[in-house]
């Protein structure tokens, strides 16, 4: 198992200012996730996106200290949370993690939130959580399709490789900065909205051993996430459901999703891409604010 003695602040540090504190909750396997609680309020649990870690919600975080206790997580395998030689990245066990997460904690009352990937957990995970969870918001929620290859040409091509027998294990441990920063820039409107020192923290965490392993069941379990979607009608809580209006994500699957809700709030944002909590934290942070006061 590839773990840390300590949990890692390195990058952290940089952008919380010394507020919150980065620490390690073991699960269940003796298996460790790393996340950042700041804040006080009710509890906010974010899930990150597709390929990155806690550090996603960097902007976010400090504007939602006030109104939450806030805990950001970073999801098996990613990041800075342990890698386990042999685990699955299903949609299954990610959303396990989560879960195990939540209850290890002893969160009440509790907010679900993620982007992409972690809005597809969070609305999987509140069916588990009934009872805990007092509502979800779903940023730009990852469960169709070819979603990170319809970035741009250069991510089609990488994601497609990754996914391939024999060649997709060399392609995964292969992340020079100008083409990680390029398959990225395909979920932004505004490209200059990517951290360049994020960037680099990416390809650290993303240097571990075992890493592209990880990587690469992460980019080919994503199916599991469409299949996920006929549990939605058991979610128990209501939706706030946000997408971009330039998301990976089409019209009508963006309909799909909502149709499946009991009880749900569409929301877009205007003029931003996938990658919304980085490109409009403003705007993320007035909708996730929200939400604890209904």
């Amino acid at each position: 198992m590839e773990r840390n003695d300590l949990p890692d602040t390195t990058y952290t540090t940089t952008w919380s200012n010394g507020r919150g504190e980065v620490r390690f909750f073991t699960r269940p396997d003796g298996s460790r996730l790393r996340y950042y609680t700041a804040g006080t309020g009710p509890p906010l649990v974010l899930i990150h996106t597709v390929r990155t870690q806690l550090d996603y919600f960097q902007r976010v975080i400090p504007l939602l200290s006030d109104h939450y206790t806030v805990y950001a997580l970073d999801l098996p395998g990613m990041g800075w949370s342990d890698i386990v030689p042999g685990a699955r990245y299903e949609e299954p066990e990610l959303r396990a993690a989560v879960v195990e997460f939540a209850r290890g904690l002893n969160l009440d009352g509790l907010t679900l939130a993620g982007e992409s990937l972690g809005a597809a957990l969070a609305l999987s995970a509140s069916i588990d959580l009934k009872g805990t969870v007092n509502r979800v918001v779903a940023f730009n929620s990852y469960d169709y399709p070819s979603g990170l290859e319809r970035g741009n040409l250069l991510a089609r091509f990488i994601i497609t490789s990754v996914r391939l027998p024999g060649l997709g294990p060399v392609v995964a441990s292969q992340e020079p900065r100008p083409i990680m920063r390029a398959v990225l820039h395909g979920g932004f409107v505004d490209k200059s909205k990517l951290p360049e020192d994020f960037l680099v923290e990416l390809l650290r965490s993303g240097r571990r051993e075992g890493y592209s392993t990880v990587a690469r069941a992460i980019y080919r379990s994503l199916g599991g996430f469409i299949r996920a979607r006929h549990r939605y009608s058991e979610v128990p809580v209501p939706v706030t459901l946000v997408y971009s209006d330039r998301d990976w994500s089409r019209p009508a699957e963006r309909d799909q999703v909502a149709s499946a809700l009991a009880d749900v709030q569409r929301i877009t944002l205007p003029r931003t891409g996938h990658f919304s909590s980085l490109e409009r934290p403003e705007d993320v942070t007035r909708i996730l604010i929200s939400a604890v006061s209904t």
